[in-house]
């Protein structure tokens, strides 16, 4: 964790009640706090998460936000006013700051901006501003569903307190890079994002696997991180399948007896060739 006061949890005394007797019982609660994000000292943010990882947390957003493109684009990423605070400010490099003023001054928020806007509108707004990701190599689709299947193996949070999202990355040998857990799972994502993106080694991530559905605004945080391939405990949304199927991206999530349901590019995990446009 990046603070030295995170609390990702708290101890909860609770009673259990069951055939009409009550006994008490600790438990586990998921922590949740607001994390306020600036760029250049103004308020861009608030979203709440689980204390920890919040640099990587913060990283991943603004590559998600469309703030950076590169590692380099920020010059630092720290605390307002100690590690024990819910303020992280980014200061971007000159170069950037003038490249995305227009996005700054209108602070808009992403990922989390569908209201009242139609889902075709938001579809074509975002293939229009994301590129679609290189069509990569084909993977194993069993061993990519084992890394699905045993996902909640690796998330000590869950196991503690059954309410922790988890993201986790993997690369082109299904070799894991990443993995974070958070109460929300856009959140989960940013930081698992973030810790490759901040470590330069983005570039190496090939396949996402996910705990929870897969919305559109997890594809497009997955667009802007080149990752090709997204893995889910549940089903897509509609709208999800339509981004991922216009940016060349492959969804599946997990069905019945541990099969693995397809739903665009099935290309890269049924063994077969990608179709030509023509198909």
């Amino acid at each position: 964790m990046n603070r030295k006061f995170a609390v990702n949890s708290r101890d909860h005394k609770i009673k259990i009640i069951s055939a009409g007797h009550a006994a008490p019982a600790p438990i586990s609660l998921i922590g949740e706090e607001p994390l306020s994000i600036r760029v250049q000292g103004m308020p861009y943010a608030v979203v709440m998460r689980t204390p920890g990882d919040e640099k990587a947390h913060v990283a991943g957003f603004c590559l998600g936000e469309g703030i950076v493109d590169q590692p380099d684009d920020i010059t630092n990423i720290a605390f307002c006013d100690g590690e024990d605070t819910n303020v992280v400010t980014v200061t971007l490099t000159a170069d950037r700051r003038t490249r995305i003023a227009d996005h700054l001054d209108r602070r808009t928020y992403i990922s989390q901006t569908s209201c009242g806007i139609c889902g075709k509108s938001i579809v074509d707004d975002l293939v229009q501003a994301l590129t679609p990701v290189p069509d990569g190599d084909p993977l194993d689709a069993q061993r990519a569903l084992d890394r699905l299947i045993h996902l909640g193996d690796h998330q000590p949070l869950r196991a503690k307190t059954r309410a922790a999202h988890a993201a986790a990355i993997y690369d082109r040998d299904l070799a894991r890079l990443s993995i974070a857990e958070d109460v929300g799972r856009h959140n989960a994502l940013d930081k698992s994002i973030g810790m490759l993106f901040m470590d330069n080694r983005l570039s190496q991530a090939h396949l996402l696997t996910l705990s929870s559905r897969i919305s559109y605004e997890l594809v497009q945080k997955a667009a802007r991180a080149r990752i090709p391939v997204i893995l889910a405990v549940s089903r897509p949304t509609a709208l999800a399948v339509q981004l991922a199927t216009a940016l060349n991206m492959t969804l599946a999530s997990l069905g019945k007896n541990d099969d693995l349901m397809v739903y665009c590019h099935a290309w890269r995990l049924d063994g077969s060739s990608k179709p030509t446009a023509q198909e």
